[in-house]
């Protein structure tokens, strides 16, 4: 079986998304360690933190730009 190897967007790329992503109503975060989250985000793009919140699932938890794999809106 072969193994897959996924390359990581560039830290200026996965700003980038995150930066697009605060304006959209619900967001997918792919973390490091295959872990992920959705729901809506607030991005500090000066400290390269966020928090994303997800009413439905009444989950609520902070992230740093550092372990953001992958952002879908």
């Amino acid at each position: 079986m072969a193994q897959q190897h996924i390359v990581k967007p560039s830290r200026e790329r996965i700003y980038d998304l995150l930066m697009n992503a605060r304006q959209a109503d619900w967001v997918e975060l792919a973390l490091e360690g295959g872990e992920s989250v959705s729901g809506a985000i607030i991005f500090n793009e000066f400290k390269g933190t966020g928090r994303l919140i997800n009413v439905d699932d009444e989950i609520s938890m902070d992230f740093h730009v550092d372990q953001v794999v992958d952002v879908k809106i």
